[in-house]
Order: structure tokens, then C-alpha cells, then sequence
């Protein structure tokens, strides 16, 4: 878990409390450097410096992220250094960028930072730092030390809003990285019952018997030897009684959750593709994490989550390629490919929304295609919808939070690939007529959410991150929480 940002006020007296100040610079269009606010000011004033000849000292570039360090002391201060830290352009992208360098400087310390390094764009910057500084690990031989962060804003409640934001992601990441030995689909329901202790939000957990019509859900989760299946669905609504709930928007979200992905019977190959499947759940641990942060903010909306729990293993259960399964709603689908799983989870899942939830948008998210990372990276996700309105809004969403998405084409054409000879469908199309995984395996999803308003999210490339630096610690980034409560809020 990461220390989340609190809130201070642009006051001298709480800024020298703090072990270390943290203060923006950029690069004016004359070429000078100069510090951001007026605060600077006063720092300098307290300090006795002259911040601008201490930075010129390390020949900054300007850019946003750089960080520089300089000692300090002044009597009835515990201040001891100052970073000097580079705000780029000022744009948002460039206040996440700043708030990663300091919360990466003091991860693991216990140490108290007061940052006043941006005057717009703070939300931004108070969720990157906690981001920067957040651990997880399961080590008993270290003390477990955490910073404690001050943000200096004129409102208080745009650090309480990024708090909220902060903590779900970082939750999101514990869950993505815990390995799949601890993460059964049974102990993310128990995760999910915790995690709303206490809340407005209401858990109810599908398994055994009440998952008869899910076919692909339990085709995928039938191989492991841990707790079968589970639909863990999530509900939130907002604790205002200014409309009735039939009257808000209802946004479904359908989360992939494979707790661990072997490929099944068409086993991954070469071994070490493996060694990541543990994150193979990061659609599911984002809607959770999403909603416990809506829970905070209270959008006058209603959402409901289905994560899509199972575990991919091998075993003489699992399916085989050949078969042939009926999901919910009784559309049949022959399995060509069994580490194609993903969709097949996914397809249950929207179908029930359909049938019974009677969504206004229909989402589902999912770390679904290696295509997508061929195509895009791990900057941007994979994102496909029919509806350009509804796609631009969360292109904007993605843009302004830092999940960024690109609106990707839905190819009539490529369709026949997904014909089968024997079944409604093939769930993996065929690879030799056409090469675009990630868009037939949206095509294969779009069958099962009728006419509803519907955005497949791929996330297989921003989920996972295979550096440790920026925002992201190597593994689980908590990809979507951002993008989802960014564009849920802008709905009210």
C-alpha cells in the first residue's frame, strides 16, 4: 500500500514541518528557469536562497519529472532538503510526471513531504506521488516504512477527491500483484466483501449451482483443482435520494478475472509468459477498485461490476480444443484456441448484464490480446465501440486522468473469421485469413451485448508495466481506475 496525499494549505508554518519541500520549475519562453507561484517566494525568504542560482548549479533541462536535491536548515525548521522539481509545460501529463519523481524519491522512507510544486492540475499531481511511492512486496525481513505527503491546494476537497482515486488504485495493484497461489477466484470474493465493509456498496457472489447457465465461465474455471468459478458482482448507488435509482443512468462494468493463466490445454509457450499471468485479473481488480472510489466521490449515477473470476489451470477437467460450450443466454461457441480464455468469461458476463441489468452503457475491460500491445504499446489501450460520441468522451476521460485509450475500428469484414461449421461461433478467428486478434476478439464480444451502448476496453499493453519507473512499479499499474471514475464523474 502507498501513504495517500493529504491535504495543506499554502502556509510557511506546515511547509517546514515537513522533513523535505518540494517545489516546481520550468522553462520560460526566454529560456529562464523560474519557480511556479508565489510560494517559492516565501521559501526562499525562510531559507535564505536564492532557489534559481541553486538550480542553475545542476544544468536543468526543464523537462517534467527532473528532480534535484539541495540541503537546507533554518532554525525551528525539521525542513533538511528541498527538491527542485521540474513541472514541464504544466499540463496535466506534466504534473503526473512531477508527482511520480517525488513520490519515487521518498518510497520506502519514513519520511513527510510537503509538496507545492503545481498551482492547477493538483488532483493529478496528488495522485501520481502516492502512485510513485507505492510498495508491495511480501518480505518479513524488512521493516515496512511509508512517507507521509502534504499537498498544498486552495481546496481541500480536490486532495480529498485524489486521495479516494489514489488509495482505490493502489488497492487495485495489491490485488494485481498477489500471487494466484493466495488469489483464487473464492478469496477475490472475500476481497471484494472487505473492501466494501462498512460502504454503501453491495457485494453477492455466484458460485456452484448459480453459475449453471455461465458455459464459459465454467469451462475456463471447471480446470482448477483451487474453489471454482465466480461472478462477484458489486453495486453502487449514490447515498442521495434527490431521484430514485430507476431514474439514474445504469453503467454496467464486466471485468475479465483470471486468477492465473496457464493457456489451459494449449499451454503458453515458452514457459516464461507465464511468469505474469498472476496480473491476468487486472480488468476485474479495476472495476472493484472503481467503485470503492465512486463509494467516495458519490456520482448520481448507479454501476453495477461483474468481475468474471476464474483460474485457467490444467487439469482432466479442462476444456479442450473442440469443444463446444453454450453461454448464458444460449448463444453456442466452439473453442479453438483454450488460452484464448478471456472472452469466453467475458461473453457470460455481458450477456447477463443485458438480459437482466438493462444497462445504459455496457463496459467491459480486460487484459484480453497480445495484438493490442503489438499495435499500441503500453501507452495506450485498445478501445472499441460503435458509438463515436460515447468514444470520445472517453478519449477525453483517458487524456485527462493519464489512462489513455484509442479508439479502434470494429472491421465488418474481419466477422467471417469468426464462422464456425459446427456452433453459432469460433471465439478466435482465424489467423490465416486475418491477423487482427485484438479486433476480431472485440467482434466476438460485440454478439453477446445486443444493442446496448457498449465499449470493449483492451487493456492487455497498460496493465501491466515490465519497467520499474514513472508512475509504475514493475507488474500490476491499476490501469482504468482513473479512466473510469474520470468519465463516470463528467456523466453528472
Amino acid at each position: 500500500m502507498s501513504a495517500l496525499p493529504q491535504y495543506a494549505p499554502f502556509e510557511i508554518s506546515k511547509a517546514v514541518s515537513a522533513h523535505s519541500i518540494a517545489l516546481g520549475f520550468i522553462k520560460n519562453t526566454d529560456g529562464e528557469f523560474e519557480f511556479v507561484g508565489p510560494f517559492a517566494a516565501e521559501i526562499e525568504k525562510y531559507f535564505d536562497l536564492n532557489l534559481v542560482d541553486e538550480l542553475t548549479f545542476f544544468s536543468p533541462t526543464g523537462k517534467s519529472g527532473e528532480l534535484f536535491e539541495i540541503p537546507v536548515s533554518a532554525p525551528d525548521s525539521q525542513t533538511d532538503r528541498i527538491f527542485l522539481v521540474g513541472v514541464g509545460d504544466q499540463s496535466g501529463a506534466a504534473a503526473r510526471s512531477a508527482g511520480a519523481a517525488v513520490g519515487r524519491k521518498v518510497r520506502g522512507k519514513n519520511s513527510t513531504v510537503f509538496s507545492a510544486c503545481v498551482v492547477s492540475e493538483v488532483k493529478s499531481h496528488a495522485i501520481s506521488i502516492a502512485l510513485g511511492a507505492w510498495v508491495w512486496n511480501l518480505k518479513t525481513d524488512k521493516k515496512k516504512e511509508e512517507p507521509t505527503f502534504f499537498v498544498a491546494s486552495k481546496d481541500s476537497q480536490v486532495i480529498k477527491d485524489a486521495a479516494s482515486i489514489a488509495h482505490a488504485i493502489c488497492r487495485t495493484r495489491d490485488l494485481i500483484h498477489t500471487p494466484a497461489n493466495i488469489k483464487t477466484p473464492a478469496w477475490m470474493g472475500k476481497q471484494a466483501e472487505e473492501f466494501t465493509k462498512g460502504t454503501g456498496l453491495k457485494v453477492e457472489i455466484f458460485a456452484g449451482a448459480a453459475l449453471k447457465e455461465f458455459g464459459g465461465l465454467r469451462a475456463v474455471g471447471g480446470s482448477s483443482p483451487k474453489p471454482g468459478p465466480r461472478m462477484i458482482q458489486v453495486s453502487y448507488q449514490p447515498k442521495s435520494k434527490k431521484k430514485s435509482a430507476k431514474a439514474l443512468p445504469h453503467i454496467v462494468l464486466v471485468g475479465k478475472g483470471i486468477t492465473f493463466d496457464t493457456g489451459g490445454v494449449s499451454l503458453k509457450r515458452p514457459y516464461d509468459t507465464m511468469m505474469a499471468m498472476k496480473s491476468d485479473m487486472a480488468g476485474s481488480a479495476a472495476i472493484l477498485g472503481t467503485l470503492t472510489a465512486l463509494e467516495q466521490l458519490q456520482p448520481n449515477v448507479r454501476v453495477t461490476a461483474l468481475m468474471m473470476m476464474a483460474e485457467n489451470a490444467i487439469s482432466a477437467t479442462a476444456q479442450r480444443p473442440s469443444d463446444v460450450i453454450k453461454h448464458y443466454g444460449g448463444t453456442t461457441v466452439e473453442v479453438i484456441n483454450t488460452d484464448a480464455e478471456g472472452r469466453l468469461v467475458l461473453a457470460d458476463g455481458l450477456a447477463y448484464a443485458d438480459a437482466n441489468l438493462d444497462p445504459d452503457y455496457l463496459i467491459d475491460i480486460a487484459t484480453l490480446t497480445g495484438a493490442a500491445t503489438l499495435g499500441l504499446g503500453r501507452q495506450y489501450a485498445a478501445m472499441y465501440t460503435r458509438d463515436n460520441k460515447l468514444a470520445a468522451q472517453l478519449s477525453k476521460a483517458g487524456e485527462a486522468s493519464g489512462d489513455r485509450v484509442w479508439h479502434m475500428p470494429l472491421v465488418d469484414d474481419y466477422k467471417e473469421a469468426l464462422r464456425s461449421d459446427i456452433a453459432d461461433f469460433n471465439h478466435t478467428a482465424d489467423k490465416g485469413k486475418f491477423s487482427a486478434g485484438s479486433v476480431t476478439a472485440a467482434l466476438f464480444l460485440e454478439n453477446f451485448t445486443s444493442t446496448r451502448r457498449w465499449v470493449h476496453l483492451d487493456i492487455a499493453g497498460t496493465a501491466r508495466s515490465e519497467v520499474d519507473a514513472g508512475e509504475n512499479s514493475k507488474g500490476g499499474t491499476g490501469f482504468g481506475v482513473r479512466l473510469l471514475t474520470e468519465w463516470i464523474t463528467s456523466l453528472t
